[in-house]
C-alpha cells in the first residue's frame, strides 16, 4: 500500500487517482504527533517536501527505525545524522534523483570500470542541464521552467570551486556566468556550462581525491549566462531585501532604480546596454527586452524582493504549455590513460519529455527515486547511514532499469595526443 500525504487531502488524493493500492492523508509536516505517528506506520518513507524540511522527517525515521528516501541535496543537518543512523539500522538515501542523483550513479559506474580496469583517471567534466525540446523552444533564451522557478532564478548564488590541471580555482558568484564555458553536445550543438558551486566535495565521495581536474556544472542554451549576467551586475537576483515602495512601480522603473543616474536622458534601452557593455541591437539586448523587464508594466507585487519579482515576470515567460516538451541533457567527460593510451571518454545522456505533465525532468527525478525505493523494499539495499548513491549495490539495478525506460547514456572513446 502506498499511502500519500500532502497539506491538502484532496491533492494526495489526485496523485493517487484511483489505484486500488493507494491512499491519501491530509498532513501538515509542523504537526509532530501526527507526523511521528505516519512515519511510525510506515515501512519506507519517500520525502520529496522543500530541501529545509526534511531533518525533521530524517530524525523521526531514525528514531523510529525506518528507511528514507529523497532527491535532496545532503544537508549539513542531515549529515550530522550520520552516526545514530548506522547505530539504528537505517539508511537515509539522498541525492536520487537527476542532478543530484543519475550523475552520481552514471558517474561512479564509469570511475569504477577505469579503475577496475587500471585506468588512471586524470580529468572529470560532468554538466547537466533542464532545458526545453528544440520544437518547443520558441523563445531568444531557449529557456522553459520544467522545475522550481526560484532555484533557476538563485542558482549560483556563493562562490563556485572546482580544480583545473592541479590548480585550485574559485569563481564569485558576481563573476560566474561571465566565466561560462563553451560545451559541444554531439548532434544537439553548442552550450553555455557554467561550474556548481562545489565540485571539490565529490573528490572524496566519489574515491578520486588526487584527481587534477574536476568540475561539476550546468548547461543553458548558447548566450543565456551572457544575457543572465546582466541580470545579476544589475542586482535583481538579489533576494536579501524588500524593494520599497514596489506596489507603485513598472519593471521599466525598477531597472532604472538599478542603473547609474548618468545619462538619464538615453532610454532605458540603450542606458542598460552601456551599462551591460552591449549594443543596443544586439541579441543580448533582445533577449533582455523580450522577458518584459523594460517595460512600463506594473510589477504587481506590493512586497517583494528583487528576485522575486524577476521570478514573477519570467514565470510568465517562460512557462511550459500544454503540449510543449521539455529536454535533459547530461555528458560526463572522463579523460584516463590506460594500456599505454590517453583516452577521452564521453557519456551522454538526451531525455526528452511528452508534454507538460510528463516532463523529462519529472521522469529523471521521479524514476530514480522510485527504482532505488524499490530495491530498498526487497531488501538488496545493506548500507545503512547518510548515503548517496555512488555504491553498486544501488546504481547498478537502477542503472539497468532506466535504460529500460530508454534513460540511457550514448558512449564515445577517443585516443588523445600523448603527453597531453
Amino acid at each position: 500500500m502506498l499511502r500519500v500525504a500532502d497539506v491538502s487531502e484532496e491533492s494526495a488524493r489526485m496523485k493517487i487517482g484511483s489505484h486500488p493500492r493507494g491512499s491519501a492523508v491530509s498532513l501538515d509536516i509542523h504537526h509532530d504527533q501526527k507526523r511521528k505517528k505516519e512515519i511510525d506506520d510506515s515501512d519506507l518513507v519517500i520525502s520529496l517536501l522543500p530541501a529545509d524540511l526534511h531533518l525533521s522527517v530524517a530524525q523521526d525515521c531514525v528514531a523510529a527505525r525506518k528507511n528514507m528516501l529523497t532527491a535532496s541535496y545532503v544537508s549539513d543537518g542531515m549529515r550530522l545524522l550520520q552516526h545514530d543512523a548506522v547505530a539504528a539500522g537505517v539508511a537515509l538515501i539522498n541525492e536520487c534523483g537527476l542532478d543530484p542523483g543519475i550523475d552520481h550513479m552514471s558517474a561512479m559506474k564509469v570511475i569504477h570500470e577505469i579503475r577496475t580496469a587500471g585506468g588512471e583517471l586524470s580529468s572529470f567534466k560532468s554538466y547537466t542541464g533542464g532545458l526545453v525540446a528544440p520544437e518547443s523552444n520558441d523563445n531568444p533564451w531557449g529557456y522553459k521552467f520544467s522545475w522550481n522557478p526560484r532555484n533557476v532564478i538563485l542558482a549560483g548564488h556563493g562562490t563556485a570551486r572546482y580544480i583545473d590541471h592541479g590548480r585550485y580555482k574559485y569563481i564569485p558568484y558576481y563573476r560566474l556566468f561571465s566565466e561560462a564555458n563553451k560545451i559541444t553536445i554531439e548532434n544537439l550543438g553548442e552550450f553555455d556550462g557554467y561550474a556548481n558551486r562545489d565540485s571539490l566535495a565529490y573528490r572524496h565521495i566519489y574515491g578520486i581525491d588526487k584527481i587534477p581536474t574536476l568540475i561539476r556544472g550546468t548547461l543553458r542554451q548558447s548566450g543565456y549566462c551572457r544575457a543572465w549576467n546582466i541580470f545579476v551586475q544589475l542586482g535583481l537576483t538579489d533576494d536579501s531585501y524588500i524593494v520599497e515602495d514596489a506596489g507603485r512601480l513598472t519593471h521599466a522603473q525598477l531597472v532604472s532604480a538599478f542603473l547609474p543616474t548618468q545619462n538619464s536622458q538615453l532610454s532605458l534601452r540603450r542606458r542598460l546596454a552601456d551599462f551591460a557593455g552591449e549594443k543596443e541591437d544586439s541579441a543580448i539586448m533582445e533577449m533582455i527586452s523580450w522577458t518584459g523587464i523594460l517595460d512600463e508594466t506594473p510589477i504587481g507585487h506590493t512586497v517583494a524582493t528583487p528576485a522575486s519579482i524577476l521570478q514573477h515576470l519570467l514565470e510568465q515567460k517562460w512557462l511550459l504549455k500544454d503540449t510543449d516538451r521539455d529536454m535533459i541533457v547530461m555528458q560526463h567527460e572522463f579523460e584516463y590513460r590506460l594500456g599505454g593510451k590517453n583516452i577521452l571518454r564521453r557519456d551522454s545522456m538526451v531525455v526528452t519529455g511528452e508534454n507538460q505533465e510528463l516532463t523529462a525532468m519529472a521522469k529523471t527525478v521521479g524514476l530514480p527515486l522510485a527504482m532505488t525505493a524499490k530495491i530498498m523494499m526487497e531488501g538488496k539495499i545493506k548500507s545503512t547511514g547518510v548515503i548517496i548513491p555512488v555504491v553498486p549495490e544501488i546504481y547498478e539495478p537502477v542503472l539497468a532499469e532506466l535504460s529500460e525506460w530508454n534513460i540511457r547514456f550514448h558512449e564515445t572513446l577517443t585516443d588523445l595526443p600523448s603527453g597531453r
